[in-house]
């Protein structure tokens, strides 16, 4: 028979011990100037009972819930896994859980998210913005959230319209990395499977690519600079469109690995060689990128470093340090088998 129950109460077992319902609750929560024999008994038989803590009304006694909002974009790719168990390293042991929330690009979803979240008594959010929300130019619900003075930290997409902390990869410097080395390799003609216009990450390596051919004296072509989302499937026609060119590059910058991969397969499938009749070069260092045939040459972020500092920033905040402060992570150029120096 089971003597369990789940609606048992501290006045249930104040009566059961025939003392008052502050004592359980001192002696459930180990108070030390209750005798330990009867922490030990109390908190025994509570456990016997099936006695669970009404969190919600310890959360309004200690005005926060341990719980906080984590919104991204998807969580199918590599980066934004990492970040998350970045966040979960240093906060879970704290007794902090994460409320995952995936956008898929959308705003009507992001908003959303952001306003349970917030109806939810989140202590804090962590927040990736999403495509939409960055191209329509929105940004009420994330002001929402500062004019109620709740933690909000962006994470490697960030809002400018929103004076707020996050932590992200320095995107200009990895992009000019990536283009570079495909100058030094001796590549001329260099493509750019270009990102979403207007978001932040995408303009920053786009900028970076166009001042890189700068430096080095070389023509920034319209034609080679097409545009893509991060997916694979957004880099199968602007690929096909530079290799049907009369003059096609010898070597494409992907804005990530996403599309290099779908940047690859159609190069396969036209039966030309990587990189002695075209090199390219990606940027996330996705685990993939290294066992893909031909191995991908990227620019490794640092994603879960982001989710640990964007989790010591929400906890400086907490103990009412400033909440401005915007921190970008060194990225890393990896060579692999995708690009060489040119013949």
């Amino acid at each position: 028979m089971n003597t369990k129950s789940s609606n048992i109460t501290i006045k249930d077992i104040a009566r059961k011990f025939k003392c008052s319902p502050s004592t359980v609750s001192r002696a459930l929560n180990d108070y030390p100037l209750i005798n330990i024999e009867t922490r030990k008994t109390i908190q025994e038989y509570a456990q016997k009972m099936g006695y669970q803590r009404n969190t919600v009304a310890l959360s309004l006694l200690q005005k926060n819930t341990k719980t906080l909002g984590v919104v991204i974009p998807n969580i199918t790719q590599f980066h934004e896994t990492a970040m998350v168990e970045g966040i979960q390293s240093i906060l879970q042991p704290l007794g902090y859980l994460l409320n995952i929330c995936v956008t898929n690009e959308s705003y009507l979803l992001e908003k959303g998210y952001v306003e349970r979240l917030m109806a939810n008594r989140v202590d804090g959010i962590f927040l990736s913005i999403s495509q939409e929300t960055y191209s329509e130019g929105h940004y009420e619900h994330l002001q929402t959230v500062m004019d109620r003075n709740v933690p909000l930290i962006f994470i490697d997409r960030q809002y400018e319209e929103i004076q707020t902390s996050g932590v992200s990869t320095n995107d200009y410097v990895g992009a000019f990395l990536a283009t570079e080395h495909l100058i030094q390799s001796g590549y001329k003609r260099i493509a750019h499977l270009r990102g979403p216009q207007g978001m932040a990450i995408a303009e920053q390596r786009f900028n970076a690519y166009c001042a890189c051919l700068l430096k080095y004296n070389l023509p920034l072509e319209d034609e080679l600079i097409k545009q893509v989302n991060f997916t694979i499937e957004s880099a199968i026609e602007p690929t096909k469109a530079l290799l049907d060119l009369p003059n096609p590059p010898d070597a494409i910058f992907g804005v990530n690995d996403q599309v290099c991969f779908g940047a690859l397969q159609l190069i396969r499938e036209k039966e030309l060689t990587v990189p002695t009749d075209i090199a390219v070069i990606g940027f996330d260092n996705t685990p993939i990128s290294a066992y893909f045939y031909p191995s991908l040459s990227t620019i490794a972020r640092q994603s879960k470093p982001i989710g640990e500092t964007a989790a010591k920033l929400f906890l400086a905040q907490m103990e009412g340090k400033p909440m401005s402060s915007n921190i970008k992570l060194s990225p890393e150029l990896i060579v692999r088998n995708s690009s060489s120096v040119a013949n």
